[in-house]
């Protein structure tokens, strides 16, 4: 839909480049589970880390596989699963138990075909949304429905259910919102052609959307232990940027001469919000520089697809500006119903932060942390900002998008 493809109507179209699906949104349908021979030995680390770094056997297991040239992974789902797997695998191998015994290099045999998978795919060589959320599910039964029951997460962390509860609640979400993004086109159509109660119709379609997603983001609570969460799965999220543990950052070994610094999985590395913002004109801007500079370097986060396609809603006509100057109080009533539905969503995840974050963060003994750490605890999240701050800086945004009305 980068484009128009003619001033006509019916211009605005979510081209297959893009890599959206009509029900999946931005997740990738149906992943793969297994990779062929050589690659399976990634897969069989993956798959078995709690056992490993509970037997103190992870390191040296990785350290064992051999060096392998990543020519011969063919496909883009192929690619995926890979990229999934030495994300797992990196991050256990850096954070082990989770104690503090911190390893500062990537050893050659995964940081060479790693960095040279991302570079392929156009991600970092760190776990990101895109892998361990939108690639990293099955369904048990493969011709029953998309639900929490009937899914699992194709790789864990320690910490039991909870990796499949945050990831697999997370992916639920996306895909509970996705359906708002196949009205996209519509939107932009309707705006280009001065269609006002089409405008209208499918803005009350992604407002219904936004309450959906809202719906299964509770779910959380439901399947994610705030403890489990906060002192253990945490802390196999956690990137090597602004990061106290790992201050110079992390040596892929074989790759680069010096550490390089990367951020941790985050919801900021999620399209489909960055995407409605852009819909409804939502500008992280004056006054919240830093939210705004993070959600832009969280977009290279992002697979490159996906990345293009917020590029190319950026070039399509403002839906804001065309609401706002027709003074139509219905319509501006129906599109502020829709930026109280993002409103509303990050007014939720504030909550779901103060509960799985800062309260955990104040219960924690502070004895065996230095000063730096333990705020750093409660202060700042995977992706390596100061959660609340950044939180309630893209809310305050979100909220001055709404038209004034009367």
């Amino acid at each position: 839909m980068a484009h128009k493809a003619s001033p006509g109507k019916g211009s605005w179209k979510i081209g297959k480049e893009y890599h959206i699906d009509d029900d999946m949104g931005f997740a990738l349908r149906d992943p793969l589970e297994e990779l062929p021979h050589p690659y399976d030995a990634w897969i069989s680390i993956a798959k078995n880390l709690p056992a490993l770094i509970q037997n103190g056997e992870l390191r040296a297991e990785v350290e064992k596989l051999p060096m392998l040239s990543i020519d011969d992974l063919e496909g883009h789902k192929s690619q995926r699963l890979a990229h999934l797997a030495l994300g797992y695998i990196t991050m256990a191998y850096v954070w082990n138990r989770g104690d503090g015994d911190v390893c500062k290099v990537l050893p050659s045999n995964i940081a060479v075909p790693y960095c040279k998978l991302s570079e392929k795919l156009g991600l970092p060589p760190i776990l990101v949304y895109a892998d361990c959320v939108l690639a990293n599910w099955k369904k048990k039964d493969p011709h029953g429905p998309m639900t929490y029951e009937n899914m699992d997460i194709l790789f864990s962390f320690p910490g039991g259910d909870c990796s499949k509860g945050f990831f697999l609640v997370s992916l639920l979400v996306e895909i509970a919102a996705a359906s708002a993004i196949k009205v996209i086109p519509t939107i932009l159509n309707a705006v280009q052609d001065q269609e006002q109660d089409t405008l209208q119709k499918a803005l009350l379609d992604v407002t219904s959307c936004l309450h959906k997603a809202h719906a299964v983001f509770r779910q959380i609570y439901e399947y994610v232990d705030p403890h489990l969460f906060f002192n253990v799965l945490r802390i196999y999220l956690t990137g090597w940027k602004n990061n106290a543990q790992l201050p110079e950052g992390l040596l892929y070994e074989g790759v680069w001469d010096t550490p390089k610094k990367f951020a941790g999985g985050s919801a900021a590395q999620s399209s489909i919000f960055q995407c409605f913002d852009v819909l409804l004109g939502i500008k992280q801007s004056a006054g919240a520089a830093s939210a705004a500079e993070f959600l832009q370097e969280m977009r290279t986060y992002m697979p490159p697809a996906h990345q293009n396609f917020l590029h190319s809603l950026e070039s399509g006509p403002s839906v804001r500006e065309f609401v706002r100057s027709k003074g139509d109080a219905s319509l501006q009533k129906t599109y502020n119903e829709c930026v109280k539905g993002m409103v509303s969503l990050r007014s939720f995840h504030l909550q779901i932060v103060t509960k799985y974050i800062v309260m955990p963060a104040n219960q924690k003994p502070k004895k065996k942390q230095t000063s730096e750490e333990s705020s750093d605890l409660g202060n700042k999240g995977t992706g390596g900002t100061d959660l609340m701050k950044f939180l309630k800086s893209v809310r305050g945004t979100t909220e001055e998008a709404l038209l004034k009305e009367g």
